[in-house]
């Protein structure tokens, strides 16, 4: 229940205001307050689909959900009346259906989950609400609704172009600025490094880095994608994102190694200067003044950022700079990749994404709808979410068949609201939906008994609808509180109930959260496991192949740079999979948490596999290959403990401490000399912290589970 820190969206709250009130403005005037409303319920679904930043993907994000939208209400409408007594199981199977659909392209991707839920949700309201005639009436006023929104989010088009891109790019530099900042700082307050707390201020620093770049890549290549030309623009903008990476990496090779001394603070100073250049597209500024740098962490920082510096202030040959082996890198997410060409004179860089929050890929429009569809069919994710779904709305909708409900579609509207699995825990939604719904209908109780139906309304829908986004991030009771009395004066311009309609809302939603907590969450047998330790088993793995590439002859920058990011983006989904996870109750949630530990120790060894090498480029000596090869072979066997235990009590047993930490695989006996003749000269290496790291993360295992 506690709200996550977040700014009010001031645009989002105007255009919501604008987008509700004025179709019932609209049906006042006009004496059609039915098409007014429905109108206004179409704007709201957009509103709550409007999460993009830039405006060629709002585009695609509320119009494509707009279409699926208007395919639902379609279905629904041919099955009214069909809901209760003879006949009602046509309703109940046509919706269990459509439910199982909607269930499964939610695997798709972000944009497709919307396109699902609105699919489903207009095909419920429908079926339960008398809409008016003829038939395709309530498809086009819905999407008309989606459609207005879309025209007043792309106003600012014109006038502001790239301000999305530009403003994603300049908090990357922030970001890493706030990292450089906390960099040589110790973690513990007590100056040791052996604390996994979650609040560590460094690692916490680096999270927000990481998903800065994420979020700044996304954004920069799903729009390079769709500019087949050449964009000067754009290419300048990716360039002065590519060079981010080398500060990234110097990073933790500056942290490992500073003892507690953290960077000179005209360091971070000039890394948001370069982010205040970069948000308002200045050029031409003068070099940082920066202090003479005194260990090889310090001069890979030094020289990253004086490398970042001239591609900002440059204002001609961009893309020469950037596109250097230094500097290239490649974008990922989840199984995605971008490729930021090395040639300024390429017309076209090359931008392969197989992104996971879009419905497709850029490729051809043919191709993106083949892989989308063998997505779809042959995941088991896809069947997994939609049978769980039809089977919730299924029962909902036979209980509404067989008892008497009011308003009885609101039953599966809160089912499907709850029950959405990729939009996070079932049971921490079914609760906090029950909250909001409570704290919504006093709102809505106070307004429908005290506010004349009329031209009060319009104003009334002012206020009400600019408080949707205005706290929709801060958690979902707080937006189902905002929607709530925004749906019931949309439900009592359509039919006059006033207060009456207070009630039935309360019941069937009570009774929806029943459904969704019975059936969706303590009879579904995958709600009492998490998928945090298969995910975590996978990113050890890639760490693993990282450390191994990383310190291999004549070693690929560009593919090692590919291969961190993607661990990254790896470790990011099994965050999220782990705030999840702990929402549920126990034994899940106390499951969960044993992982955390894990997950901020391979974090710090895929940092410390990046400072090793940083060392080694600026004139460290190279480590030998026996040392990579059992570096590499203690993170496989921990991987391999970690994905052979289904929770991490029992990975314990798994995992021992290694008594050859130098072997190669395949040769621990003969290693056993090797290993009592090492001398105080490994301690220099630049595996040594590596190393330790590593010991770490095997001892968490081994012996922090008992």
């Amino acid at each position: 229940m506690r709200p996550h820190p977040a700014p009010v969206p001031r645009a989002a709250v105007a255009r919501a205001a604008v987008a509700l009130a004025t179709p019932l403005a609209v049906g006042l005037a006009t004496d059609r307050t039915d098409y007014g409303a429905l109108v206004s319920m179409g704007a709201l679904f957009a509103i709550l689909g409007d999460t993009a930043d830039a405006y060629r993907m709002r585009i695609f994000n509320i119009a494509l959900p707009q279409l699926f939208g208007a395919v639902g209400v379609t279905i629904g409408t041919l099955v009214h009346g069909q809901g209760q007594g003879q006949g009602g199981w046509l309703a109940v199977g046509v919706l269990t259906l459509v439910a199982l659909v909607s269930g499964m392209i939610s695997s798709i991707g972000a944009v497709a989950s919307v396109s699902g839920l609105l699919l489903l949700i207009n095909a419920v309201v429908g079926a339960g609400l008398r809409l008016p005639e003829p038939w395709w009436v309530a498809p086009l006023l819905l999407s008309l609704g989606g459609l207005f929104v879309l025209v007043l989010s792309l106003l600012a088009w014109p006038l502001r172009g790239r301000g999305p891109e530009r403003a994603a790019v300049a908090r990357t530099y922030r970001a890493l600025a706030d990292l450089l900042e906390a960099a040589g700082r110790t973690p513990a307050a007590d100056g040791t490094h052996d604390t996994y707390d979650a609040d560590d201020t460094y690692d916490t620093k680096r999270q927000a880095v990481t998903d800065a770049l994420n979020h700044a890549y996304d954004l920069v290549l799903a729009r390079r994608a769709r500019e087949h030309g050449r964009s000067a623009g754009l290419v300048r903008l990716l360039a002065q994102l590519n060079v981010v990476i080398p500060l990234v990496e110097a990073t933790p090779a500056v942290h490992l190694t500073a003892g507690g001394r953290p960077l000179p603070t005209a360091v971070p100073a000039a890394v948001r200067e370069l982010a205040d250049a970069v948000a308002t597209g200045r050029t031409g500024g003068p070099p940082p003044e920066l202090p003479a740098p005194g260990t090889p962490a310090e001069r890979a920082v030094d020289t990253a950022l004086r490398h970042a510096a001239s591609v900002v202030h440059e204002t001609t040959g961009t893309t020469g700079t950037a596109g250097t082996a230094e500097t290239t890198t490649l974008a990922n997410t989840t199984t995605a990749t971008a490729t930021a060409t090395t040639s300024a004179t390429s017309a076209a860089t090359s931008a392969t994404s197989n992104t996971t929050d879009r419905l497709g890929r850029p490729a051809a429009l043919r191709v993106r709808a083949r892989r989308a569809a063998r997505d779809v069919l042959l995941s088991a994710a896809s069947w997994r979410y939609g049978l769980r779904l039809a089977l919730c709305i299924g029962l909902a909708q036979a209980l509404v068949s067989l008892v008497t409900v009011p308003r009885s579609y609101w039953v599966a509207l809160t089912v499907t609201f709850i029950l959405k699995p990729d939009y996070g825990s079932v049971f921490s939604r079914a609760v906090l939906r029950a909250l909001g719904t409570v704290a919504g209908l006093v709102v809505a109780a106070a307004v429908l008994s005290a506010t004349p139906r009329g031209w009060w309304d319009v104003g009334v829908m002012l206020v009400l609808a600019g408080i949707v986004p205005a706290v929709s991030a801060k958690g979902y009771a707080f937006q189902t509180a905002a929607i709530t009395p925004v749906i019931l004066l949309i439900s009592d311009t359509l039919n006059h109930e006033g207060f009456d309609l207070v009630l039935p809302r309360f019941t069937d939603s009570m009774i929806g959260c029943g459904i969704a907590l019975v059936a969706g969450y303590l009879l579904w047998p995958e709600s009492w496991h998490t998928r945090v330790g298969t995910r975590l088993a996978t990113a050890v793995d890639d760490t693993a192949e990282y450390v191994r590439s990383a310190f291999a002859p004549g070693a690929d920058q560009p593919e090692r740079v590919r291969q961190r990011r993607r661990i990254y983006r790896e470790l990011s989904v099994v965050r999220t999979e782990f705030q999840r996870a702990l929402t549920e109750p126990p034994p899940t949630g106390t499951r969960a948490m044993a992982w955390w530990p894990l997950v901020v120790a391979v974090e710090r060894v895929v940092d410390a596999t990046t400072a090793a090498r940083v060392r080694v480029d600026h004139g460290a000596r190279p480590p030998s290959p026996a040392e990579v090869a059992g570096v590499e072979r203690q993170l496989r066997e921990l991987a391999e403990a970690v994905r052979s235990s289904r929770t991490a009590v029992r990975a314990r047993a798994r995992v021992r401490p290694d008594p050859y930490p130098y072997a190669e695989a395949g040769s621990v006996p003969a290693a056993e000399t090797e290993a009592e003749t090492r001398t105080e000269a490994d301690e220099r290496s630049p595996l040594a912290p590596l190393r330790h790291e590593v010991a770490a993360a095997r001892a968490i295992v081994s012996t922090t589970w008992l």
